[in-house]
């Protein structure tokens, strides 16, 4: 099998699927492989380093032409930048990557009706097995570290507490909603930088670890029993729940000088954390980086990579912070989607185990439809009879 890294072509988009350091072992797998000329290029690493490694250089067309291709962002994760490649894809093509099927599903029905077999590395289930293959994990955690010093770097203050012969410096204090993955980073971030940190999560759960990083757990008056679903992932509440809890987060929130929103809920709108008059009640340059601005924000007033003030309060709306940090972004990712990759030769690529949960959770499109549950459900399609779904 000829498998292909793609240069990515989304705006700002830096990483590479694979790395050289990850070349060698597939190639022992039995596998060819080939990468597009400067893929690696925004992430520091030359077409020489793959060739070095064992890999081909070859143009985009050229890398089209293989049996299998590998990329940071493809179908609906790849925006407008889809659309220039929608005619390279064929009938039997293998296509890895993030594709952000929930929430843009029409871009994975076109990669089915062209015949594509199409994998998601969003849809990885968050089982112990699968842990190596887990990108959102392993591009989360340097989110939330690079997010931490957006923040610090954009306060006019310092965070840590400092004692000088002119006087003490009082720690800033931060907040971070959300603890997971990226929370929990931020978390640890911004407790090494010195700051005094709070954390929120509507899942009980999390308290012992949002503790255990040194941070204090805010505990809310609010019935969490139904807050996570059985994958780990917090699970969307009523705006009744909502509202009671921006009341009483209100009193947090501005009592701090920065805050980290991470909540997130797969494939939909991001839920309100901080409302505009929560943002009024914050001090004049307190910081808030809203992580969630690409699903509509955690906070009111957030747009998509811009950066707004309102009352004095700058709010951040970074959507790739990933993308900033190439160099280790792409090592991680690299090493999941080559086990990812193996995983799926191992069970008979090109063709799938049905019975092996990564296989059937990940696979989006194949045979000309898309086959899973429910991205099917979120493209408007009926659900497929069992022996088409296999």
């Amino acid at each position: 099998m000829k498998v292909a890294v793609l240069k990515e072509t989304f705006p700002g988009e830096r990483r590479v699927a694979l790395v050289p350091a990850t070349v060698p072992a597939l190639k022992k797998a039995g596998l060819e492989i080939v990468v597009e000329s400067g893929a690696g290029a925004a992430a520091g690493i030359s077409d020489e380093e793959y060739r070095a490694a064992g890999a081909a250089v070859v143009s985009r067309d050229e890398a089209f032409a293989s049996d299998c291709v590998l990329a940071v962002r493809t179908a609906g994760a790849c925006g407008d930048s889809w659309c220039a490649d929608r005619d390279r894809i064929r009938t039997g093509l293998v296509m890895i990557g993030l594709c952000d099927p929930l929430s843009t599903p029409e871009a994975c029905r076109e990669a089915a009706e062209r015949g594509a077999t199409l994998f998601s590395l969003e849809l990885v289930p968050r089982i112990t097995r699968a842990q190596s293959m887990d990108v959102l994990s392993s591009q989360a955690n340097i989110a939330g570290y690079r997010a931490v010093l957006l923040a610090a770097t954009t306060l006019p203050r310092i965070l840590p507490m400092m004692t000088t012969a002119a006087g003490t410096v009082t720690p800033a204090k931060a907040l971070v909603l959300g603890a997971g993955v990226a929370g929990l980073q931020a978390i640890a971030t911004a407790k090494r930088l010195g700051a005094q940190v709070s954390a929120y999560d509507v899942r009980p759960a999390v308290k012992e670890q949002v503790q255990s990083l040194g941070a204090k757990f805010v505990e809310l008056p609010l019935e969490t029993g139904t807050s996570e679903t059985a994958g780990g992932y917090a699970k969307a509440m009523g705006e009744e729940f909502y509202a009671k809890q921006r009341e009483l987060l209100g009193k947090v929130v501005a009592d701090s000088d920065i805050v980290v929103c991470t909540a997130l809920i797969p494939g939909q709108k991001a839920p309100v954390l901080v409302t505009r008059e929560m943002v009024a009640r914050m001090r004049p340059g307190s910081v808030i980086v809203d992580m969630a601005a690409e699903r509509g924000g955690n906070c009111e007033g957030s747009r998509p990579d811009e950066t707004v003030v309102l009352d004095g309060v700058t709010i951040l709306g970074p959507t790739n912070l990933a993308a900033d940090v190439p160099v280790h972004t792409s090592q991680l990712y690299a090493k999941n989607i080559a086990t990812f990759l193996a995983h799926l030769v191992k069970h008979g690529l090109p063709d799938t185990a049905a019975d092996d949960e990564i296989c059937r959770d990940t696979l989006v499109a194949k045979g000309g439809q898309i086959v899973h549950p429910k991205v099917r459900e979120r493209a408007g399609l009926p659900p497929l009879e069992p022996a088409a779904a296999g």
